[in-house]
């Protein structure tokens, strides 16, 4: 299957089954998704989740967290995993945010990354998430899933994947493709046992074929020794 027919179908399963798909970090403005995103990373959304209403409650806009002491911030995000380091970007997030952008978050990924702890993965994110561009964020998830479907090839890291990903989805589709992918990535085609018995576009997965390919060929040569005995 050619590359850009292994797209098409699979922006048109995902149009018509799952039209709609949004992050599942909890927020309210551009500010609680930020702060979210930024926790998020090499933490689970369900335990986000559970940390910033009483962080937002603590520090509701950009201001209070930027004259927050790092400690304080500290306390509210202890459960999360590297919480000295989010303090830190955080606090430094927020600051910087008052003093290059008047406290009012860019829409572009490249200025968005001059804030401390954004990363291009969370630009991309919040670009794409608040300001509804045409940006592609790889985590995890999307690496993994896009590699095994056969939607990129070899991809050397994060940024190459995207690049991949971005040449052959539509622009109006990207911010949705996203999630779509991260969503298939969490609850099916998972990272140690992907569950291939429940994954609904298995005719057009490389990796899927491929496994058929290779338990065909096992199964062949079993008879074969079977018939010779």
């Amino acid at each position: 299957m050619r590359k850009k027919e292994r797209f098409e179908k699979f922006i048109e399963y995902f149009s018509i089954n799952q039209p709609i798909a949004e992050t599942e970090l909890d927020f309210g403005d551009t500010y609680q998704l930020v702060v979210a995103v930024i926790l998020s990373a090499q933490c689970t959304d369900k335990r986000v989740n559970t940390l910033t209403p009483d962080f937002y409650n603590a520090f509701p806009n950009p201001k209070a967290l930027a004259d927050a002491e790092v400690e304080a911030v500290y306390e509210y995000i202890k459960s999360c995993s590297y919480p000295n380091n989010k303090a830190k970007n955080l606090v430094g997030m927020a600051k910087t945010l008052l003093e290059l952008f008047d406290g009012v978050f860019p829409d572009d990924v490249d200025e968005l990354q001059k804030l401390p702890g954004v990363g291009r993965k969370t630009a991309n994110v919040v670009a794409s998430v608040a300001f509804n561009k045409p940006a592609m964020a790889v985590d995890t998830h999307v690496f993994r899933v896009s590699e095994r479907i056969g939607l990129t090839t070899k991809a050397k890291n994060p940024l190459d994947s995207e690049m991949q990903l971005i040449k052959y989805f539509p622009e109006e589709v990207i911010p949705t493709a996203h999630h779509w992918l991260i969503l298939h990535g969490r609850y099916i085609c998972l990272a140690r046992k992907p569950k291939c018995d429940k994954c609904p576009i298995t005719d057009i997965c490389k990796h899927f074929v491929s496994e058929e390919k290779k338990a065909k060929s096992l199964k062949a040569k079993t008879v074969k020794v079977k018939s010779k005995k």
